[in-house]
């Protein structure tokens, strides 16, 4: 095994003992069928399943619309501020379990705004779940508000007139839904705006949508990172200027096997981003659809791709340096994480 593993087991203890900063969580895809049936029951909505089982089967996705169509109906069990505090606390109980010490969350407003949900009754549950979490498990978060890019730019500008009440809360805004046929520039002004209000900027970009949709991100919205990145790779002369500006890429390995953005673990290109040094870093996306939480995409990567000791602790680092924790913030984690290695 790489780098003076005894066995897979000493590595998998090493990986569990990493403390981690998640970078790209969609809080929305974290919901288990247990709890989405369990909140059907408690609010009265009828789901199309019959059982948990059911809906596990259910996730069986050929691209990234076949998992949006499920994930937008699961969305409709989620009604009341409580509903989202226990979505948003059941994710922070399994990262912690996962020794995640830093997690920054998207929310998607505009997928319950539209279903009669107020924008305060969605944060009002995350944030307090958040709040319990920095009290019970020293977890610290951040907030970004991600819009979604299959609707217009002027309903983005309303959701980010929403939100203008709770940006004490908010700690950037970012770019998620259905990428091809959808490119960043269609958000440049509201991304403007957003900036204008101190706010970081995301988006995903070179997940299903090409290249170019990466440059966009980078030179029309100015992006503080890049959500993916994967198709980067197709253009040698991006690859070279994202390693040199030191763009953070948060980086899926199960959700991209599960919409078939790679054939297999096998495939996937996180050891050739290292090897371009680029900061790439491991992340679970919607955990619930995709089959594992960070634990189970650093195991799925580390074994696939044989990553030695080095490149998982490489990997953890820049989890807290691509965060938006401030350097004074990163310094204690970094601190661990070189301890262990």
């Amino acid at each position: 095994m790489a780098d003076g593993f005894a066995s897979p087991a000493e590595r998998a203890a090493f990986i569990a003992a990493l403390p981690k900063a998640e970078l790209h969580l969609h809080i929305e895809g974290s919901l288990e069928p247990e709890l989405m049936f369990a909140l059907a029951r408690r609010n009265g909505v009828a789901i199309p399943f019959a059982s948990v089982e059911e809906v596990r089967a259910a996730y069986a996705f050929s691209n990234l619309q076949d998992f949006l169509d499920i994930y937008y109906q699961g969305m409709g069990v989620l009604q009341t501020e409580q509903d989202f505090h226990d979505l948003t606390a059941a994710y922070l109980d399994r990262a912690r379990a996962d020794n995640v010490r830093h997690a920054e969350i998207f929310f998607d407003p505009q997928g319950h705004t539209a279903r009669g949900v107020a924008f305060g009754t969605v944060i009002a549950g995350i944030t307090r779940a958040l709040d319990d979490a920095r009290e019970r498990h020293g977890i610290t978060s951040k907030l970004i508000l991600c819009f979604l890019r299959h609707l217009s730019e002027e309903e983005a500008e309303a959701t980010l007139d929403e939100a203008l009440p709770w940006l004490h809360r908010i700690a950037g805004v970012g770019l998620d839904s259905s990428e091809v046929g959808h490119p960043p520039s269609k958000f440049a002004r509201v991304f403007a705006r957003a900036r204008s209000l101190g706010l970081k900027l995301v988006a995903h970009a070179g997940e299903e949508g090409p290249p170019e949709y990466v440059r966009e991100a980078l030179d029309v919205l100015k992006v503080d990172r890049i959500d993916h990145g994967n198709r980067s790779l197709e253009d040698p002369a991006l690859v070279a200027r994202l390693a040199s500006e030191g763009m953070c890429l948060t980086v899926c390995p199960l959700s991209n096997v599960r919409l078939c953005v790679v054939g297999a673990i096998a495939d996937h290109p996180l050891r050739a981003m290292l090897d371009a040094g680029l900061h790439a870093t491991v992340n679970s996306d919607d955990p619930s659809y995709f089959g594992g939480y960070v634990n189970a995409n650093y195991q799925a990567v580390a074994d696939a791709l044989d990553l030695s000791r080095a490149e998982l602790v490489k990997l953890a680092c820049n989890g807290f340096t691509g965060s938006f924790l401030d350097a004074e913030e990163q310094a204690p984690h970094l601190a661990a994480i070189d301890a262990l290695a």
